[in-house]
């Protein structure tokens, strides 16, 4: 049986870096998962509860997938972006050309959100505002090495599906399905302990505009998924066949 392929052409990756639509769709797709899957969490989750924001999650991820992921590979997260790149799949520049849109579409997205919030009578968005947390800020007030713990392995099942299911930069086929029912089924699981980062853009924006605590345990939710990422990237190496990955120093686009 002859195995497909899993590293981007040279011409593949300079055709990403040479448009400015990737980044672009990085910063749209982030902000529109930011403010669409933390608004279930902010504005209705006494109507849809846990399962409903978990499905937010999901749905919005598997229809940006199909309506981006052709353009930009549909990351919406520094760590599966992280993961990419460790896997031989991006170049740096193009790494951090993502890294830096799907931050800012993080925030964009938690700024609009607190735009609509800010319009609900009493609606408490101080220290909360759908932010992630651990402790006192936990419905099970899981500490802080089991909240590190969590949102590794739970970064690590996104990131290793979003490799296993992907051949190369982007998103094709019934790529979106798996992707998108994987991150349901880590905010089920995560919703009670953190919250459910699983992505630094996702954390950051909300934090911001919460402050207080949710600013002071940020650190977790950046440094945790980015572990799970670069886990998840070494694992796929040893689990799927890379026939024509190259050294790193082979990666450069002219």
């Amino acid at each position: 049986m002859q195995v497909k392929s899993l590293q981007a052409s040279p011409e593949q990756l300079k055709n990403l870096e040479d448009k400015p639509q990737p980044v672009a769709a990085e910063f749209l797709g982030t902000l529109l998962l930011v403010f669409f899957g933390v608004g279930a969490a902010v504005l209705a989750a006494e109507y849809v509860g846990s399962l409903g924001i978990a499905l937010t999650f999901g749905f919005v991820m598997l229809a940006l997938a199909y309506a981006i992921g052709p353009i930009s590979g549909s990351h919406l997260n520094p760590a599966v972006t992280l993961g990419m790149f460790l896997a031989g799949r991006l170049d740096l520049e193009l790494a951090v050309k993502y890294w830096v849109a799907q931050l800012v579409g993080g925030i964009a997205g938690a700024a609009l959100l607190f735009l609509v919030a800010k319009q609900v009578p009493g609606l408490q968005t101080s220290e909360t505002f759908g932010s992630n947390g651990f402790g006192d800020r936990s419905a099970v007030h899981i500490n802080t090495g089991g909240a590190f713990v969590a949102e590794m392995v739970l970064t690590f099942l996104f990131v290793y599906t979003v490799l296993a299911v992907t051949h190369k930069v982007a998103v094709v086929g019934f790529d979106g399905l798996p992707i998108g029912i994987a991150l349901a089924v880590v905010h089920l699981v995560g919703i009670p302990l953190t919250g459910t980062s699983v992505n630094p853009a996702r954390s950051l924006g909300p934090a911001i505009f919460a402050g207080g605590a949710a600013l002071t345990q940020l650190w977790m939710f950046i440094v945790a998924p980015l572990v799970g990422g670069a886990i998840a990237a070494y694992v796929h190496v040893l689990t799927h066949p890379q026939p024509n990955r190259r050294p790193r120093r082979e990666m450069r686009v002219s």
